[in-house]
């Protein structure tokens, strides 16, 4: 068996295991007759909304990219989007996300360094709207993170947001060549010309982000939509089963768990994501559903363009095509 079917078989095998889980340690007595009041239309437009979500997402993608001075359709970047959730699934943390990304705006016509910089814009702005939401999230939930205080919380996202902006400034500027430059001197060749590389891709990321004020403000408001879009997925199951919901409080603890997620070793923050949801709602939703909860909000925000995204990788690049990725 190629090395391809292989992870796919051990990435479903760990999903599976992992809903299991959740579903099975956290069931009780009231879970059937909670759920026998669930009301579909809320699968329904938890769908749509992801949709939205998604087709936002590729246009964020199409008006960095223009940024640029490139092109794409849209039909391009959603299959980035899409090929993003695929290949995220089956490597550690988010790597194989990015690696999916470079080949379908490759694929697209981008050049291989701006299409490395627009990978990395995309990300930033993504984790900058959700640490600007940060502070007004601590200030109306006051149990989000058992054990750690709001103040402590707060503390730790306003020193996140302050270093984004020195950073910005810092590598808007040549402050840091002289020091990348004499900290690699020493270093062997290979790694030094990827440390230096890796630098340049920052540099030019950062760049981007300061060289078209207007045209950024717009791909941040459009990133907002969009992962909001996408989050919205649990109250709207939440409505499904005639329980009374806290929009705020609910998507303020999911910009929290998925900011958590970002940073998380695991193929798309699997494990994680389900046992971060059973820890955050756990005390507010009906008894016997957070497991059910969980899962279907990974079923239906991940697994869902999981799938996709592995039809559209397939149909554009075929598995052998894959399959030499995935042995770098």
């Amino acid at each position: 068996m190629n090395k391809f079917y292989t992870r796919l078989l051990v990435l479903l095998l760990l999903v599976f295991i992992i809903s299991g889980s959740v579903i099975y340690f956290t069931v009780d007595i009231n879970t059937l007759t909670n759920l026998t009041v669930f009301k579909p239309w809320s699968v329904a437009l938890a769908v749509l909304f992801v949709g939205i979500g998604l087709v936002l997402d590729g246009t964020r993608l199409m008006h960095l990219v223009r940024i640029s001075n490139e092109h794409i359709t849209l039909l391009q970047a959603v299959q980035v989007v899409f090929g993003n959730y695929f290949l995220a699934l089956l490597g550690p943390g988010a790597t194989g996300g990015a690696v999916a990304q470079l080949m379908f705006l490759r694929r697209a016509g981008v050049p291989a360094g701006k299409a490395t910089v627009l990978v990395l814009v995309r990300t930033l702005v993504s984790i900058l709207f959700l640490v600007c939401c940060m502070p007004f999230i601590f200030m109306h939930d006051e149990a989000i993170l058992p054990g750690v205080s709001n103040e402590t919380l707060m503390i730790i996202s306003l020193a996140a947001f302050l270093g984004i902006l020195i950073i910005v400034w810092v590598f808007r500027t040549n402050f840091l060549d002289f020091f990348v430059i004499r900290w690699t001197r020493h270093i062997g060749n290979l790694r030094r010309k990827k440390i230096i590389a890796f630098y340049r891709d920052i540099k030019g990321a950062v760049r981007l982000l300061s060289s078209s004020p207007r045209s950024m403000v717009r791909v941040f408001i459009e990133s907002g939509l969009s992962l909001i879009a996408i989050y919205s997925v649990v109250p709207w199951l939440l409505m499904g089963l005639g329980v009374e919901t806290d929009w705020y409080t609910v998507m303020g603890r999911m910009i929290f768990l998925n900011m958590v997620l970002y940073f998380t070793p695991t193929p798309g923050g699997s494990g994680v994501a389900e046992g971060g949801f059973v820890l955050l709602f756990n005390q507010t939703v009906p008894a016997g559903t957070v497991g059910v909860l969980a899962v279907s909000w990974r079923l239906i925000a991940e697994y869902i363009p999981f799938l996709i995204g592995f039809y559209y990788t397939m149909t554009v690049f075929g598995r052998d095509f894959l399959n030499r990725q995935l042995t770098k």
